[in-house]
């Protein structure tokens, strides 16, 4: 007996996909929560993001922790890769990078809390680090540390 497949408005999961050209051409995927009601934590965390300095155009790296507690949708996590993949050739600083990606995961998935850590490495050996937060994680909801030191060489 087979599963009837529920997603098939998904295009870019399960076959081969181009790298989007640029974050405003990105297309991010969500999928229906089977646990709607049901208060748990979703991560990603993508240790290897990379954009671009708008005026030198020297390349910028980062570590992005995505925390969010799911509402009616859950974030398609191959679209995701695609959307921050998007970034690599994108001229931005660093804050701008961060929260142009949590607003975009927000309007996408309309989570019920979401929090975003940019962890961004030494430019001029200075290390930038970018949170933003939808407001306070609910009470019932258990939030880990992100994991990510204070500064003293990453990796």
């Amino acid at each position: 007996m087979s599963k009837k497949n529920i997603y098939t408005d998904l295009t870019q999961l399960g076959g081969s996909s181009e790298w989007p050209t640029s974050p405003d051409k990105a297309v991010l995927e969500r999928v229906t929560n089977p646990h709607e009601g049901t208060d748990y934590l979703v991560r990603f965390t993508a240790p290897e993001f990379t954009s671009i300095c708008p005026i030198t155009g020297a390349p910028d790296f980062a570590h992005l922790v995505i925390d969010y507690l799911p509402g009616a949708w859950l974030l398609e996590s191959k679209s995701l890769k695609l959307f921050l993949g998007s970034f690599r050739n994108h001229g931005a600083f660093h804050e701008d990078c961060t929260v142009t990606i949590a607003k975009r995961l927000i309007a996408e998935i309309e989570p019920q809390w979401l929090r975003l850590g940019g962890y961004w490495y030494p430019r001029g050996g200075i290390p930038i680090d970018i949170f933003y937060q939808t407001g306070k994680a609910p009470d019932s909801l258990w939030v880990p540390d992100q994991g990510a030191a204070a500064y003293r060489g990453r990796g």
